[in-house]
């Protein structure tokens, strides 16, 4: 279907409506455009990041978007949706750059001697010979205006710019730090107190989490006040939102009180484009730079997230889990003793030379071996060659395009016939043609990604024979590629690659993340949080039909926590392009390892299909896979051994509760209700996360309230070992 854009710019594939991402890296910032309603690419940009700039980073943010615009012939009241990512919290706290802050704690008796002991956090040490600029000052008792004026007062006058209130318990009783909170904020100075940041125990932990929120609140409170000024004056509607470190995005005003959840947002925009675009299931994500590769999971559909550490030091920052390693596309090769010894860390961008592989044909003549210290200090084992074009890096770059590993039209992708001739001097010092040389580099440079994607598909118990890696980034070629050949994994490099961290802010969900402990939480204390996240994100502009809450109870730490996500409105894509039976029957055996002809179709939605087939297994007996697969031909889910059934939103409650009830298992580690899923309207509704059986029934209950009751569900179950 088609219609004309200016008739009608809410539907089809030609809607001028679009969604612009916009990230903000070191050196460069690049924007996107995509359609609102097709999610394909429209245009990208890149300008130089406005560091410099009397009104810094959101200068070159604007300028983006007017180039932006102007490329793909839109208005401002076209952009539907706006966000950007930037690493300015980021920098801070690794260049030591934060304002001093004001900590005043609060607490009287026994409690004050554990609040007067972080006053130790100015001791903490952001960079080499820089510590946490902090000052302390004590209250007694929070009601007394006097006391808490005075305490504020002598923080400000020791030079804070921004204070953070802390007292015990104060998640469960916060006027104390309200009270602090207020007088700051009277005063002008940005406030957060620490139970705003977690409602989870630990007064070290949580104290120092905001601690390190404060001290990069004015400058992210100034780039915040910028953005906005200028997004509005260039005639954008849309609110503005930012990329979180956890894979989503939130409200300019959510940012405003929480800048801690930018910190690391770089790679999460990454993974985010790659989870929206490229719809991977189970996998790993490898983002690849010039220098670095950022290796990140996705298991059942989600990013996997951890408490982020900052300062040396774990905090409640939910982050995306994300490992780094010192091998990128413009890494250079190292040689000694006639073998490739390593390549990288140093890399071509480091060095200031050109990667050999985008030379000229003439300018790589006469090229001769040369082993040289990039820097002062770098041992002289890194491989250039000296040719009639001047001096040029032996890079991972080279040796992907001279293996043919770069497809055609990818941003690495080079003549291969010149990348072969940059190899060949360091085939001849090897003893070895071009192939084989190529062939070693890349081995090299992948063993250090290698090891870590072993441990972190063991530490989340990845299943190789479902589990893809695909590759992002600039590099996506020089690594993904070889690295999928030499693990027998299955990989690809997404579409627009060198731009997927934009399209993963253009095509983000507002995410919001509560947590509580609860000792014996009961359902209805449960329900409470899922409702609190779920208003959360509605406040912040998620529509409410689109919202999904995932909610899990940790039995161990007494930790109830629910995540929230929504899209600021309900996209009706175009359904053109959407798999066949028999495309979706064919991704199914190829996901099931296993031939068309034994896999059935067991349960479906309008949204999805569950196919499955049975395996028998030695000494684990018979099994029965399972995989939900959408419309559009996609893996949502992937379940080692599961029961399937059918029944309606009206029925569902009495058949929940046999299926769990049969599924339930006993033993030394205590009651475990099965993991569940509902496939209900164009949702999967993931209650795995819940292992008492009536807060798991009592949740899918609240899931299926707003349905008709002749509405189909369908529920996969699983039982736990």
């Amino acid at each position: 279907m088609t219609t004309d854009p200016q008739t009608d710019r809410r539907t089809g594939p030609t809607s001028a409506r679009i969604r612009v991402g916009i990230d903000v890296g070191g050196t460069f910032t690049d924007a996107v455009a995509v359609d609102a309603t097709s999610l394909e690419l429209l245009g990208q940009v890149k300008v130089p990041t406005s560091h410099h700039h009397e009104d810094g980073v959101a200068h070159g943010i604007v300028e983006a978007l007017d180039q932006l615009l102007t490329r793909t012939g839109r208005a401002p009241e076209d952009v539907t949706f706006l966000a950007h990512g930037t690493t300015q919290a980021t920098n801070a706290l690794l260049e030591g750059d934060v304002a001093t802050v004001g900590l005043v704690g609060i607490g009287s008796g026994a409690g004050a001697q554990f609040t007067r002991r972080l006053a130790s956090f100015g001791k903490l040490e952001l960079v080499p010979g820089k510590h946490l600029p902090l000052a302390y000052a004590h209250v007694a008792d929070p009601s007394d205006p006097a006391a808490v004026e005075a305490a504020v007062a002598a923080v400000a006058d020791a030079g804070a710019q921004a204070v953070v209130a802390t007292e015990p318990f104060a998640v469960d009783a916060p006027d104390g730090e309200d009270a602090v909170a207020a007088a700051a904020r009277l005063r002008g100075l940005p406030t957060t107190a620490a139970h705003e940041i977690t409602s989870l125990y630990g007064l070290h932990k949580r104290t120092r989490t905001a601690v390190v929120n404060a001290a990069i609140l004015p400058r992210m409170l100034a780039t915040a006040d910028l953005v906005d000024a200028s997004i509005t004056k260039a005639g954008v509607t849309a609110p503005l939102m930012v990329m979180r470190c956890d894979g989503g995005v939130m409200s300019l005003d959510e940012m405003r009180r929480r800048p801690l959840l930018t910190v690391l947002s770089g790679p999460a925009a990454g993974v985010a484009g790659a989870l929206m675009q490229e719809r991977i299931s189970e996998g790993l994500f490898l983002e690849t730079g010039g220098t670095s590769t950022d290796i990140s999971v996705v298991r059942g559909g989600k990013v996997a997230v951890r408490y982020a550490t900052m300062l040396g030091r774990t905090s409640y920052l939910s982050a995306l889990d994300v490992r780094t390693v010192g091998v990128g596309g413009g890494s250079m090769v190292r040689i000694g003793g006639g073998a490739v010894t390593a390549v990288g860390p140093r890399s071509a961008h480091i060095a200031g030379l050109p990667y050999a592989c985008f030379a000229a044909e003439e300018d790589l003549r006469d090229a001769t071996l040369a082993l040289i210290s990039p820097m002062a200090g770098d041992p002289a084992d890194y491989a250039v060659l000296d040719a009639a074009g001047g001096r040029f890096a032996v890079t991972m770059t080279c040796a992907a395009n001279a293996l043919g590993r770069v497809p055609e039209g990818d941003f690495a992708r080079s003549d291969p016939r010149t990348a072969q001739a940059a190899i060949a001097p360091v085939a001849k010092a090897l003893g070895v043609d071009v192939a084989a040389a190529a062939t070693l580099i890349l081995d090299a440079g992948v063993a250090q990604v290698r090891s870590v994607v072993a441990a972190m598909a063991k530490d989340y118990r990845l299943d190789q024979e479902s589990a893809v890696l695909v590759g992002g980034g600039g590099g996506a070629a020089s690594v993904t590629p070889h690295l999928a050949a030499v693990t027998g994994y299955e990989g690809r490099i997404a579409r627009h690659s060198e731009v997927i961290s934009p399209i993963g802010v253009a095509l983000a969900l507002i995410r919001e993340q509560v947590e509580r402990i609860v000792p014996g939480a009961r359902q209805e204390q449960i329900l409470a949080v899922r409702a609190e996240a779920e208003q959360a994100v509605v406040a912040q502009g998620a529509a409410a039909e689109s919202v999904e809450v995932e909610v899990t109870v940790d039995p161990q730490t007494s930790t109830v926590r629910a995540v929230a996500t929504g899209a600021t409105e309900l996209r009706t894509q175009d359904r053109s392009h959407r798999a066949s039976a028999d495309d979706l029957l064919a991704t199914a055996a190829t996901s099931l390892r296993t031939a068309p002809d034994r896999v059935e179709v067991l349960a479906g939605t309008a949204a999805h299909t569950v196919y499955g087939t049975e395996v028998h297994k030695r000494f684990r007996g018979v099994r029965h896979p399972v995989r939900v697969i959408d419309a559009d031909g996609i893996v949502r889910l992937h379940v080692p051994d599961a029961k399937v059934a059918t029944t309606t939103a009206g029925e569902a409650p009495q058949a929940l509760a046999r299926l769990v009830e049969e599924s339930t298992s006993f033993g030394d580690g205590g009651v475990r209700a099965p993991a569940l899923r509902l496939l209900i309207g164009s949702r999967i509704a993931d209650l795995s996360g819940v292992l008492d059986p009536q807060p798991l029934l009592a949740l899918a209950r609240n899931e299926l309230r707003s349905r008709a009751a002749e509405e189909p569900v369908v529920a996969v179950v699983e039982v736990r070992s």
